[in-house]
């Protein structure tokens, strides 16, 4: 865990904390520490007021990004980093660009985000079939993937941890799984990198997309796509822009070959300020360490977990193991509350959590404290009692 030096300065890094306020949904979206803002800030005045031309500057954080990427999710090269704007574009360019039989088939579980979805439902109208096995309470296991898979089974989509029950997917034994049947491994990782350690490498991922406005506490429009070379091999472009050649400065050698690096699925020019964003962002999360984010954020959860088991009026939806929890407690309200009114009751004592499926989601980050989850725990209940 943090020390309490740590604590401390990490806290200084999000000036709304001084306020009293607890913010506690970062499994949506994250307030944007000092540093990011003001690295933002400080591209947007050199545009307007200073040597107004950036753009070789921008490269050069670009390259660094990418760069601060690979070293937090340990891909083998910053060649295998594209940045995106999001999490749905990134999984939009492997779905589109992998060559499709009719009768090949797509496997996810019913528990994902709408962004791991829609990508491949788009691949029906190729004949592309695409199968939404159950996932009760949103556990899903190697078990329950391997019992679901066929012979036409190509490609597995799933998120590393899931966005409403919080429940963190075994990636290596399923990732080592698919290897074995030769299936395509997607990861939707938004609800993970930032608040637990990856390893693409070691998990056998194919690829994996995540935008950086939750864990990993950048600005929205901005994310990345990894990807291996062998399967960058195999995907067919649906789209391409300047940037995606070989040499982009040859404006006038249109045979070029395209960018032997991921470089190539970046097409046009990025959301520079954004970028600048998540590069001060991800540097801060590397400065403390994954290691440490992770034990932090599990301590924080286990005293949030344990709070709500001791008071046993929420039912929890979230994993109560430590092995298959991330970032998110997910408890369900009685019946016949009303969901909004109770979430603006919370709301009204400083403490900001979300509503989703009429649950209670918490997310907490690094530099959120024990004190915060245990006045949150005890808050909610005496909210619960007035109703």
């Amino acid at each position: 865990m943090l020390s309490a030096d740590q604590l401390t300065a990490a806290r200084e890094l999000f000036p709304y904390t001084a306020s009293g306020r607890i913010y506690l949904n970062h499994a949506a979206t994250s307030p944007l520490s000092s540093r990011v803002v003001s690295a933002m800030t400080a591209h947007l005045r050199d545009r307007s007021e200073g040597k107004l031309e950036s753009y070789m500057d921008d490269i050069a954080m670009i390259t660094r990004t990418r760069s601060a990427i690979a070293e937090l999710i340990n891909a083998p090269s910053p060649d295998r980093i594209s940045v995106q704007p999001n999490t749905s574009e990134p999984l939009n360019i492997v779905a589109s660009g992998l060559r499709w039989n009719s009768g090949d088939r797509i496997l996810l579980p019913e528990a994902e985000f709408p962004a791991n979805v829609y990508p491949y439902l788009n691949l029906r109208r190729h004949g592309v079939e695409v199968e939404i096995f159950p996932s009760p309470r949103g556990v899903v296991t190697p078990e329950m993937i391997a019992s679901h898979l066929t012979p036409r089974t190509r490609l597995l989509a799933l998120s590393a941890v899931q966005f409403l029950s919080g429940y963190r997917a075994d990636l290596r034994t399923i990732g080592s799984l698919c290897r074995s049947r030769n299936i395509v491994f997607v990861v939707d990782a938004i609800q993970a990198v930032g608040a637990i350690p990856m390893d693409v490498q070691a998990d056998g991922i194919d690829a994996l997309a995540a935008g950086s406005h939750k864990w990993q506490m950048g600005p929205h429009g901005a994310g990345f796509l990894y990807l291996t070379e062998e399967l960058e091999s195999r995907i067919q472009q649906s789209s391409l822009g300047w940037l995606s050649v070989d040499d982009p400065w040859n404006f006038r050698d249109y045979e070029q070959p395209l960018a032997s690096s991921a470089r190539r699925y970046e097409g046009g020019t990025p959301g520079i300020p954004s970028l600048w964003g998540l590069h001060a962002a991800l540097r801060t999360l590397l400065e403390f360490g994954m290691e440490t984010i992770q034990d932090q954020i599990l301590e924080l959860t286990g005293i949030l977990t344990s709070g709500f088991l001791r008071r046993g009026a929420l039912p929890l939806l979230s994993p109560q193991e430590r092995k298959d929890r991330a970032g998110i407690v997910t408890c369900s309200l009685p019946e016949k509350t009303d969901g909004k009114a109770f979430l603006k009751r919370i709301a009204s004592e400083g403490i900001t959590v979300a509503l989703r499926e009429e649950k209670l989601r918490l997310s907490p980050h690094f530099y959120n404290t024990p004190e915060e989850m245990e006045r949150t725990v005890g808050t909610i209940h005496d909210c619960l009692e007035q109703t």
